[in-house]
């Protein structure tokens, strides 16, 4: 204990000296007893860098809290101290440009990782509570998915809407918007969300919902983390299925892939057995990537060959799909497929088929994931970038990226899917285009320290620039999703229509900007001034 009130006063010194710290050191002493307040070398360290390994940050302290009052008091006392001091939540640390760091401020590690960990568990098993009768579970922000899903399973139920990869936070996905296969049905993650515990900028811990706080509901929501700190959300769950039928075609034609994805996700609406229940896709420019880590899916023995195959540019497209049943339904499903596949256009010979549990799909990238660390190949750069590319352009995309930029050679793969603009709640913070269908482009590659210079990180972020110029220039008005930009003009543009109420929302809930400063939207000030420029709202930081 005396170690830890040691740390803990050193570390509140350290604030006091940089950014002026007004809160008596005994009071903000007492704030942070549930948890720790860490100035311990590696929690700084590990609090300083992310998944994408290409930014560092400096943070004076790192909070591993004990419960939401924790991350309440520390907010409130940032949003009190004379110059304010940044906070930053940090889930899974699974941010690629430093979205979740902090310099001179501190860093909450949500996840419950740490020295706190018993407390956290605590926090989880009270917050983590599902019920059968409302059909939702509350999980922790920092909480990962895949223990959501764990706990969910024991009743039978599961959420509705994932990401790919389920050792994510869910205050994480829910701050961008959480997509996978489903969200063409179900839409994004943050369709399935009833209620919310927030932590806003000005250390209010409030509780948030389509009829409470209703404007906080909705900012949050996609929110980047720019309005407040999720610490429980109540996530909407349906019966799990037990078993999924994973099933992959190929396509050498992209207007016949784009078709038959497009009308797959047109069935959205249809009862469960005219309809799959899982749609994504993925672009196959070199031969390396078809049989990789992310299409382990096709057998070692029997490797697909592009040059099996009548590809037009030399790029293949593989078309993703699955089935949900229970084994009480296993008689029906074949028939179900086979009659759906009938109506698809794909490369008669180039079906894939497998049956495993629902968890196992759920979790198979983790699985991936396992394979890479064992090879040294996971904890390296990964300059990814992610596009909404609207339904009338994506062709154009294909011609200008697919066959043209990345040539045969990449070092990841390259998810493309479409989704249904009607499935995302517009009043959310989340941006689209504005089109009924848009694609997901996911460029998830990584950067290898090795003698192939198309591996290198400063060839794949100059391949990132090329990308999104050729966009500009061809004026197709992509969006990004987890958005990285490093002007405020960058972001308005970005924000567009919604740019008035999202800065509105900022000065409602975060009017100090100290939270989520990682994002480079806005910059902490004791001095703000507003002015219109071209009728737009700017903020002058000094």
């Amino acid at each position: 204990m005396a170690t830890k009130l040691l740390l803990i006063t050193f570390a509140i010194c350290r604030l006091i000296v940089t950014v002026g710290l007004t809160v008596d050191p005994t009071e903000l002493l007492r704030l942070v007893v549930d948890g720790q307040l860490s100035v311990d070398p590696s929690d700084i360290d590990t609090a300083s860098k992310d998944f994408g390994l290409m930014t560092r940050a400096e943070p004076l302290a790192v909070l591993h809290p004990g419960s939401a009052q924790d991350v309440a008091r520390l907010v409130r006392a940032a949003y009190s101290s004379a110059h304010g001091f940044t906070v930053s939540a940090r889930g899974h640390g699974h941010s690629i440009n430093g979205q979740a760091q902090t310099n001179n401020g501190v860093v909450i590690e949500m996840n419950g990782g740490g020295s706190s960990g018993r407390v956290m568990s605590r926090v989880r098993s009270g917050s983590g509570r599902v019920s059968e009768k409302g059909m939702y579970v509350d999980a922790w922000g920092g909480e990962l998915w895949i223990d959501v899903l764990m706990s969910t399973l024991e009743y039978g139920l599961a959420p509705k809407s994932w990401t790919d990869y389920l050792y994510l936070s869910v205050g994480g996905t829910l701050s961008n918007a959480g997509i996978s296969g489903q969200a063409f049905n179900h839409g994004p993650q943050i369709s399935s969300v009833d209620e919310l515990d927030v932590v806003t900028g000005r250390g209010e811990l409030l509780t948030c919902s389509e009829e409470k706080n209703a404007e906080l509901f909705h900012a949050v929501l996609g929110g980047l983390g720019q309005f407040g700190i999720i610490t429980r959300a109540r996530i909407a769950l349906e019966p799990a299925p037990q078993r999924v039928r994973w099933i992959r075609v190929l396509y050498s034609n992209f207007s016949a892939f784009t078709k038959d994805q497009e009308f797959l996700i047109s069935l959205h609406g249809q009862p469960s057995t005219h309809k799959f229940d899982y749609v994504e896709g993925f672009v196959i420019v070199d031969e390396g990537l078809i049989n990789n880590w992310r299409s382990s899916f096709f057998s070692p023995s029997n490797p697909v060959k592009i040059t099996s195959i009548n590809s037009q540019g030399g790029v293949l497209y593989c078309l993703e799909i699955t089935k949900n049943y229970h084994e009480s339904t296993a008689d029906t499903i074949d028939q179900e497929i086979e009659g759906l596949l009938k109506k698809l256009d794909f490369v008669p010979t180039s079906v894939f088929t497998t049956d495993l549990p629902y968890v196992d799909f759920l979790d198979r990238v983790h699985k991936a994931e396992l394979k890479l660390r064992s090879k040294g190949l996971w904890d390296v750069p990964h300059p990814w970038l992610n596009l909404f590319v609207p339904k009338s352009r994506i062709s154009d995309f294909d011609k200008g990226v697919f066959k043209g930029i990345l040539g045969n050679k990449t070092s990841g793969p390259i998810l493309i899917y479409p989704m249904n603009k009607d499935k995302w709640d517009q009043r959310s913070s989340v941006v689209t285009p504005d089109e009924d269908i848009f694609y997901l482009v996911a460029l998830l590659r990584s950067a290898l320290d090795t003698d192939d210079e198309t591996h290198t990180l400063e060839h794949l972020t100059n391949q990132n620039r090329q990308i999104l110029k050729f966009c500009d220039d061809a004026g197709i008005k992509v969006k990004q999703y987890l958005p990285h930009y490093t002007t405020q003009e960058e972001w308005m543009d970005h924000f567009g229509d919604k740019w008035g109420q999202f800065y509105q929302r900022k000065m409602d809930f975060d009017p100090r900007r100290i939270l989520a400063t990682g994002q480079r939207i806005f910059s902490p000030s004791s001095s703000v001034s507003i002015s219109n420029h071209g009728g737009d709202k700017l903020l002058s930081i000094s």
